[in-house]
């Protein structure tokens, strides 16, 4: 029985990998979960520089999942390579680095500091706000995903995966982009664009009055817009959103995602990826299937 899936040349011992910013950068949930039984560890956001974040609160529980708007919060990109890659050098897993800027330059600078480390693949997330255009997120102009996507793929040494954002008409149209900008790759979906309002204190529940919703309550529409870029572009894809068990999981890889990461269900659960693991194996056994890229996209 084969669970090996291959995205832009890097091959997978299975198809579970876990959601950029949920799992930090794979430490504190080491003892819960064997790092070497995941197909990938995804890091945290890195940035050219450290980021503090947004202010407190930035975390509210909502129907069907949670709110956030951590604001990438990280150490920079020089703690994350004397720290972070020695520690998942240590495993037997795959190693995508998100990267997060708030300009191209800072993007690039980023990718390129990695070109030499011994790191798998790329993630870009391009649902920052792009602070020279007034704001508005790389990933909601497709001519600026383009854009960024080449420049990326400019200073890049590894395969890139162009992490989209669904707060946008048409999920296709970015997913076009990104492939003619030479993506090698796509994740999706981020965040939808929330917002809960604390009706005792008549307050925002977050500092940042809108936060980026996850949980199962976006499972459904991650489940649709994987299934329209899978039938739009010729690019292998990365679908979460919302995964809690091993059907969901396999939901979108029916819909045509080749790997899938786990992201809000690790703070309810830090043991699922293991789960969904297992679960998949138990799946393919169960209904005769010797090869799980037999399943990728088998929905039509």
């Amino acid at each position: 029985m084969n669970t090996k899936v291959t995205i832009a040349g890097v091959t997978f011992d299975n198809p579970v990998m876990v959601a950029s910013g949920t799992f930090g950068s794979g430490e504190e949930f080491s003892e819960f979960v064997d790092l070497n039984r995941l197909g990938a560890v995804v890091t945290k956001g890195v940035a050219n520089i450290p980021w503090p974040g947004n202010p407190t609160p930035r975390i509210a529980e909502v129907y069907g999942g949670m709110l956030n708007a951590i604001g990438l919060q990280n150490p920079g990109i020089d703690v994350f390579v004397s720290r972070d890659i020695p520690f998942l050098k240590k495993y037997d897993t795959k190693i995508i680095v998100n990267v997060c800027g708030k300009s191209t330059e800072d993007y690039c600078e980023v990718v390129e500091r990695l070109a030499d480390q011994p790191v798998d693949m790329l993630e870009i997330n391009i649902s920052c706000p792009n602070v020279k255009e007034g704001g508005i997120a790389f990933g909601q102009d497709p001519k600026a995903v383009e854009a960024i996507t080449r420049e990326v793929k400019k200073h890049a040494k590894q395969p890139v995966i162009m992490k989209l954002s669904p707060n946008v008409t048409d999920i296709t149209v970015m997913a076009k982009a990104a492939e003619a900008g030479g993506a090698d790759a796509l994740s999706l979906i981020n965040t939808l664009t929330g917002m809960k309002i604390d009706v005792n204190k008549r307050a925002f529940a977050i500092a940042n009055k809108t936060g980026g919703l996850s949980g199962p309550a976006v499972h459904p529409i991650a489940v649709r817009m994987v299934y329209q870029v899978a039938n739009a572009v010729n690019l292998p894809i990365i679908g979460m959103g919302g995964i809690q068990n091993t059907e969901d999981a396999l939901e979108l890889i029916l819909a045509g995602a080749t790997a899938v990461s786990v992201g809000t269900a690790n703070f309810a659960n830090p043991m699922v990826t293991m789960e969904i693991v297992d679960g998949i194996e138990q799946y393919m056994q169960m209904h005769g299937v010797a090869d799980i890229n037999e399943l990728i996209g088998a929905v039509k």
